[in-house]
């Protein structure tokens, strides 16, 4: 008599992602909200702290960039470029139970290692301030209070370290609102812990303590996320095993290959801390330049890293080339009109929403010169975050590194020897001139690897949106040059807290957001029925089972 069959094993659990353009959508509307409550907070601390008049001011903004800069480099970038592909691979061909196995595994590893940076940064910050900031060893209190807020603020870095694997098991599952909303809970703790301080110095401690509450909060949230996908992830031992290996392999030229932009930033701050204020300039700028980036250049690249490692892992080249054009002409559809936009009118932006308070109009003058010159290196820095995903979906994360390696230089070369002409100003100016060589220089090896080529359609489109966006930008300097007589007829308004000139900069920036798309509809960079279809849930097969290794 013959055995019954043995039951068919369960399907494998694979999600269908929606188009790069609908999911960077979902992701970057969340990010929108996320960025204005950022906004806001930057507004109370700038009132509270000042920036060239108080000495807390300069310590909080070491404070936060110094966990930040790490986390960029490690928790989110880095390990996101290894993770995610890695762990979609698993979840396709192995199913939920090996891919979370997979997750707890890398999520041991990577605690064990922020934890570790974290404790051995926090106990020699006294040496590392020297390196951080030495414009600050002249100031003693300066350099002592910016050394006990950093110290404040470093676990912010293993709670981030978390959050961001729980946010690439949510991007795999094709899943974008809770790893696009979750930044948002920084904004609203910082707010609620610094609207009741009064003394500048109690709002930077205030503030510090705020930014390790609200990391807690965020890596809560992310699990709760994942938990809702249905993935188990436990919490293990560090276990070094082959597969944990393979990514820490893969990681670490992809730590130096997302670390070239926040390298720059921190070279760039070394030279800020000659100069009183300087790195308050340098973050109020950092808020507004890092809004398009943000919204279009990291929205973009987590939804496009899964979708392309899906794609390449199903041998669809074509949907791997169809991804990458999409993505291209979205991410300079929306980055060249904020370039626009930064470039036209700086220092009335700047001075129409942060002066006030202990932010005086001369930081606002030094601030919007910064602002000039990032805005001019936007559509790079969104450019290597739909790049970069073309290497790093087929585990090529060395190329990314040694041209990483190449901007670091020449930000360094550059930034040096302009400080001595322009000032700060050259600051901003190197950071935006080594993102535009490392762009052409990952251009260069796509081409000649063959991997992605633009379609004839899509340099025309690029260049009809250059045309629609140099229009919009020649409409909001002459907007700019003309602030006063728009401001007259509303002189002595004040409108829920509101006074003339923030009214009149919010409306002329809602005035040219509702005319860019009819420039650039006229132009033809797209077309309304391109707009509808790109919004539109796109089905993708499961990919076929493929092997998981790394390697």
């Amino acid at each position: 008599m013959t055995e019954p069959a043995p039951n068919p094993p369960p399907p494998t659990k694979t999600a269908k992602p929606a188009g790069v353009i609908r999911s960077s959508i979902i992701f970057a509307a969340l990010t929108l909200i996320s960025r204005f409550m950022g906004l806001a907070r930057d507004l109370v601390i700038t009132a509270r702290l000042g920036a060239s008049q108080t000495l807390a001011a300069d310590a909080y903004y070491t404070a936060l960039a110094f966990p930040n800069l790490f986390r960029r480099i490690f928790a989110e970038g880095a390990f996101a470029a290894a993770f995610v592909p890695a762990y979609s691979r698993k979840l396709t061909a192995d199913g939920e139970a090996e891919a979370d196995r997979f997750a707890a595994d890398a999520q041991a590893t990577v605690a064990a290692a922020t934890v570790a940076v974290t404790i051995l940064a926090q106990l020699a910050m006294p040496w590392l301030m020297y390196a951080i900031n030495p414009g600050f060893v002249d100031e003693p209190a300066k350099f002592k209070l910016a050394v006990i807020l950093t110290q404040i603020t470093m676990p912010y870095l293993p709670c981030m370290a978390i959050a961001a694997l729980y946010s690439g098991v949510l991007n795999a599952h094709g899943r974008f609102i809770v790893s696009g909303l979750y930044p948002t809970v920084l904004n609203v703790v910082m707010l609620a812990v610094v609207l009741p301080q009064k003394d500048p110095e109690r709002a930077a401690y205030a503030a510090s303590i705020g930014v390790v509450i609200a990391g807690v909060g965020q890596a809560a949230l992310c699990w709760w996320g994942a938990r809702r996908t249905g993935a188990r992830i436990a919490f293990s031992r560090l276990r070094l095993t082959p597969e944990i290996k393979a990514l820490v392999r893969v990681a670490i030229p992809a730590v130096i290959a997302n670390s070239a932009t926040q390298i720059n930033i921190f070279i760039s701050g070394v030279l800020a801390s000659q100069v009183d204020g300087a790195r308050v300039w340098m973050n109020v700028a950092d808020r507004l330049y890092q809004l398009p980036m943000s919204l279009v250049g990291v929205a973009i690249g987590v939804a496009l890293l899964p979708r392309l490692s899906q794609a390449l892992q199903a041998e669809d080249h074509d949907g791997a080339q169809g991804a990458m054009d999409q993505a291209l002409v979205f991410a300079l559809a929306l980055s060249l009109p904020a370039a626009a936009a930064l470039m036209a009118m700086p220092v009335y932006l700047i001075d129409a929403l942060f002066t006030r308070g202990a932010f005086l109009p001369v930081d606002a003058q030094a601030t919007g010169g910064l602002l000039f010159h990032y805005g001019w290196g936007v559509p790079a820095f969104v450019l290597l975050r739909v790049l970069q995903p073309a290497f790093f979906a087929r585990q090529d994360t060395r190329t990314p590194m040694r041209i990483s390696l190449i901007s670091v230089g020449v930000n360094i070369a550059f930034g040096v020897g302009l400080y001595f002409v322009i000032g700060v100003q050259a600051i901003a100016a190197a950071t935006s001139l080594a993102a535009w060589i490392s762009v052409a220089q990952m251009w260069t090896a796509l081409r000649r690897r063959d991997i992605y080529r633009p379609e004839g359609r899509v340099w025309s489109k690029m260049a009809r949106t250059l045309a629609a966006s140099v229009a919009l930008g020649a409409a909001l300097a002459t907007a700019a040059a003309f602030r006063p007589a728009l401001e007259a007829p509303l002189a002595g308004l004040r409108l829920a807290g509101l006074g003339a000139k923030e009214v009149v900069v919010l409306a002329v920036c809602v005035a040219g957001a509702a005319a860019y798309p009819l420039l650039l509809f006229a132009f033809g960079g797209v077309t309304p029925a391109e707009a509808r279809a790109a919004l539109r849930r796109r089905k993708v097969a499961a990919a076929p089972a493929a092997d998981p290794g790394l390697s």
